[in-house]
């Protein structure tokens, strides 16, 4: 079976280097995104998954959540809002995210979340 593509959003250099070590050491394939401007502009591959930050600069997390979930090509694909932000799954429910997870996490609630949507093999 080939491996999960996940697509992180997120522009915290420091966090996008923990999602890659996370991602990679279970096994997914990782894509990363300092800004949600390439996903209004297509520049990416479709993932199995998109993990998004709340607070990104330049665009907020949540009009990333609703862009794709309004695309005819990414509706189906699950969307997790990550934030540090109080309130987010309030937020994340109103834009149609599939989950949403505070910071700071867990790995294994992080990685049991993605599984959750994708199905446990990676």
């Amino acid at each position: 079976m080939p491996k999960r593509k996940v697509l992180v959003v997120d522009d915290d250099l420091g966090i996008q280097d923990a999602f890659r070590l996370i991602f990679e050491r279970a096994g997914y394939l990782i894509t990363i995104l300092s800004s949600g401007n390439a996903i209004f502009e297509g520049g990416f591959e479709l993932p199995d998954i998109f993990i998004l930050d709340r607070q990104l600069s330049g665009v907020d997390g949540l009009d990333v959540c609703r862009f794709l979930k309004k695309g005819e090509t990414t509706r189906d694909i699950p969307v997790i809002i990550v934030s540090a932000t109080p309130h987010v799954a309030r937020q994340a429910v109103d834009v149609r995210a599939d989950d949403f997870l505070e910071k700071p996490f867990r790995i294994r609630d992080l990685l049991a979340m993605v599984e959750k949507h994708l199905g446990s093999t990676a």
